[in-house]
């Protein structure tokens, strides 16, 4: 519940401009959410949301630009919990998460820095990652196994 919730905060954040925790739990009470200010406040601290200035002029919520480590905290959690298999074919990474978890996991691949990847797409509970080379497709295989403890 937490990462579909967090999932469609980031949602939100994208698609409209969103001032105020208020408004934030305004939103996801329309979209079926049961929350309260404090579960709203928790998830823009785990999310790492910030305020920016938006071209009216006025603050709102956007994802934070992370210098951290290229592999985050917050990535490998999200991968940890949510993530049920990974398999490449040809230059596309499959990662098949739990259902209503797969743009999280997504956001949190296109926001760190891996190498070789291009770019993702995510449904339900499935994300494809575009690799740049078939080659590399099982190192970054490889590499996500590893994170979730799998070797």
């Amino acid at each position: 519940m937490r990462y579909s919730r967090q999932n469609t905060i980031l949602d939100l954040i994208k698609e409209n401009e969103i001032e105020t925790q208020e408004k934030l739990a305004t939103a996801l009470k329309q979209r079926g959410f049961d929350v309260t200010q404090a579960t709203v406040s928790r998830d823009i601290k785990e999310l790492q949301l910030i305020k920016i200035l938006s071209s009216t002029g006025k603050y709102k919520y956007a994802t934070g630009l992370s210098n951290e480590n290229p592999i985050s905290d917050r990535f490998t959690k999200i991968f940890k919990d949510t993530v049920k298999s990974v398999a490449f074919a040809g230059n596309i990474v499959i990662v098949k998460t739990l259902s209503g978890c797969a743009a999280a996991a997504a956001e949190a691949v296109d926001t760190t820095t891996f190498p070789h990847i291009v770019g993702s797409i995510a449904g339900d509970n499935t994300v494809f990652i575009v690799v740049d080379e078939f080659e590399n497709s099982p190192k970054l295989v490889e590499l996500f196994n590893e994170m979730l403890g799998k070797r």
